[in-house]
């Protein structure tokens, strides 16, 4: 059964596909996509694209192309959430698209043809993904980030947001959680792929998992703080937390 280990930007994988028993390159729909195996587990690595439409093209083609049996997306995020922080992780358990509108014909959020406005993950493949996270942490803890307090990062698991916007204002920040927490949607973190990736999924019945590393708080200082974190931190996150994986599954 193969797993296929989704990421939005190249700096987010490099380890991966450095790491690839027998690697095996495919191009296919504009995309490059690496066959192989890790940690005796067959997978397929690929960059997801940026944005929603680039990332549902990619997970279509994992699902018809490659077969694959689950897919798992790991990358960075803008913390929005109350108590995220730079340098923790968040595990997503269901996704909404902050900026899907179709009111007044339906509810704000929803997109139409769901039964709901939030798209969840799978609980069997999220509960491994939450495993991964939580034995690095323990385990592996001075490989990670540490805030400047002193205090380690820590696993939040929740709700996340996708939209095609790269939040860098505080104030765009504020508009987009204010009124999801009014309505019961407590969002921890916004980003730009993963929502689609889990309506495809649903579509697909594969099985869901999505991590994001904190790497800024979505506000003024997001375009100073992403390209640094994905340079330095990025990378050693998803190779610690899919080989916890792949050892789980």
């Amino acid at each position: 059964m193969t797993t296929a280990i989704l990421s939005a930007l190249p700096e987010e994988q490099s380890g991966l596909v450095g790491s690839l028993v027998q690697p095996r390159r495919v191009v296919h729909a504009g995309r490059a996509f690496w066959e192989g195996e890790l940690h005796g587990k067959p997978v397929v690595l690929a960059l997801s694209g940026i944005g929603k439409v680039a990332a549902a093209t990619t997970a279509t083609v994992l699902a018809e192309r490659f077969g694959a049996a689950r897919i798992v997306f790991t990358g960075v995020a803008g913390g929005v959430g109350e108590g995220v922080r730079v340098g923790d992780v968040v595990v997503a358990r269901d996704y909404v698209q902050h900026d899907m509108d179709a009111s007044p014909l339906f509810e704000r959020w929803r997109v139409p043809g769901y039964p709901g406005v939030r798209l969840p993950c799978d609980a069997a493949l999220t509960a491994h993904l939450s495993g991964a996270v939580s034995a690095c942490l323990a385990g592996e803890i001075t490989d990670f980030h540490t805030h400047a307090d002193g205090q380690p990062p820590r696993l939040h698991e929740g709700l996340m947001a996708s939209g095609d916007r790269f939040v860098t204002c505080a104030q765009v920040s504020r508009a987009l959680r204010d009124p999801l927490v009014a309505a019961g949607h407590d969002v921890l973190a916004v980003e730009m792929e993963g929502a689609a990736v889990a309506q495809v999924c649903l579509d697909y019945g594969l099985p869901f998992a999505a991590v994001r590393t904190i790497s800024d708080r979505a506000d003024d200082d997001a375009h100073v703080d992403f390209p640094l974190f994905i340079q330095t931190v990025a990378s050693r996150y998803a190779d610690h937390i899919v080989r916890h994986l792949l050892k789980s599954l």
